[in-house]
């Protein structure tokens, strides 16, 4: 069997969670016995050199990245506004990427094509110009979905303005993905139902995101113990919003009880105003070299989300390292938990801020949700099982 993966960020090293959801995809694929093809764009924002990725990775996965700055600009947003599409897409799409593709596509017969990511639609009518393979859309998430969350929350009148009409193209190019593509996978079963309502008939399934069990262990003991900690990458508008209303509404909260609790608050492009808050009882991380020592460190895991969609990739790790966790309900969604069992989940401030309290006092059994953490990601997230699924899945759709 032979298949095509493209995506819009290398995902060597794993260091985020797009960049996990792929390369657990490819990976378990490639384990499986699949002859992968995996084509992504190295951008500027995220650029990764090829060099350093191992031998063993390049060759199971038969790996070529092409290079593109796709960063955003003000000229380029204004520009945009002269056109009909959504600028969230438009930067993925140019001529070298396209003539990578239209070079794969004629020189290897392909089984099935892997779209990770809506962003990766708009090659669409290639594909189908050169072939008439089965065309695999996996959606990471809804992504307007994730803008509409957003906007609700926005109060600059000018931004706004701006970002719905993004967003109500983004939503269009989003729709007519759905409709074109042979068949979709979500990453949730919650982006599946929103998804169904739209295409009722289109062939769907839902594959989580897994990992190798084989390279987390279960840390039953943090080397600074009862520290709290938020990690994610800081480039992503909701985990902004994650940590603005932890700060905001929570925190505070806490230290009211326990003056002396520790934060940490860790992740790429770590904006400005949260590194100013470094302080004796918060420390700021702006930069994670070895996410398996950050984790081994530090104690109870944060996961305030109030926006965006599909499975949060680190939240995954976090049980599989068989953390404590606490979240909201948005950041469970796709999580096959028990609440108070496998992690707990708090939907204002005082329940949210309550549960940090309760495992900090001691008054939470944490080693029993650190265990059940662990076990939960045993049974739902084995990356090869979850591949294995998604090939059964693509050779079942017709055309």
């Amino acid at each position: 069997m032979k298949v095509l993966q493209l995506c819009n960020k290398a995902p060597y090293p794993a260091n985020d969670g797009s960049s996990i959801a792929i390369l657990s995809i490819a990976e378990g694929l490639a384990d499986n016995g699949v002859e992968l093809h995996l084509l992504p764009i190295n951008t500027k924002k995220h650029f990764k050199p090829e060099e350093n990725i191992p031998t063993d990775i390049k060759l199971k996965t038969n790996y070529h990245s092409v290079y593109q700055n796709t960063d955003t600009t003000a000229i380029g947003a204004f520009k945009n506004l002269f056109t009909k599409e959504s600028y969230f897409v438009s930067r993925f799409y140019f001529e070298a990427y396209k003539n990578a593709l239209i070079k794969k596509l004629q020189q290897h017969q392909f089984n099935f094509i892997i779209i990770d990511g809506v962003f990766m639609a708009s090659y669409i009518p290639v594909i189908r110009q050169y072939t008439k393979v089965t065309i695999i859309l996996r959606t990471h998430n809804v992504e307007h979905q994730i803008w509409e969350r957003h906007l609700a929350q926005e109060k600059n009148f000018i931004k706004k303005t701006y970002l719905t009409l993004q967003n109500n193209r983004l939503k269009q190019f989003e729709l007519n993905a759905f409709a074109t593509c042979d068949a979709l996978v979500t990453i949730t079963d919650e982006d599946k139902k929103n998804i169904q309502t739209l295409v009722p008939n289109k062939p769907i399934t839902t594959c989580l995101t897994g990992i190798n069990l084989n390279q987390y262990q279960l840390i039953s003991q943090a080397a600074k113990p009862n520290t709290v900690f938020h990690f994610a990458s800081m480039d992503w508008m909701p985990n902004i919003e994650a940590v603005d209303w932890l700060m905001e509404k929570v925190w505070s909260k806490v230290t009211q009880q326990l003056p002396e609790a520790q934060l940490v608050l860790a992740g790429r492009c770590m904006p400005e105003k949260f590194k100013q808050l470094s302080s004796n009882t918060i420390t700021v991380i702006d930069s994670v070299d070895n996410s398996k020592e950050f984790y081994n460190t530090y104690d109870i895991m944060l996961v305030p989300l109030w926006s965006g969609s599909g499975l949060r990739i680190k939240l995954v790790e976090g049980l599989a390292y068989g953390k404590a966790i606490i979240t909201t309900s948005i950041g469970a969604e796709g999580i096959p938990f028990t609440q108070n069992k496998d992690m707990i989940v708090g939907d204002n401030e005082t329940d949210f801020a309550n549960a940090i309290i309760s495992l900090l006092k001691g008054n939470i059994n944490k080693q029993h949700l650190q265990q059940n953490a662990r076990l939960l990601a045993e049974q739902h997230f084995n990356y090869k099982t979850i591949a294995e699924n998604l090939i059964e899945f693509a050779m079942s759709v017709k055309q």
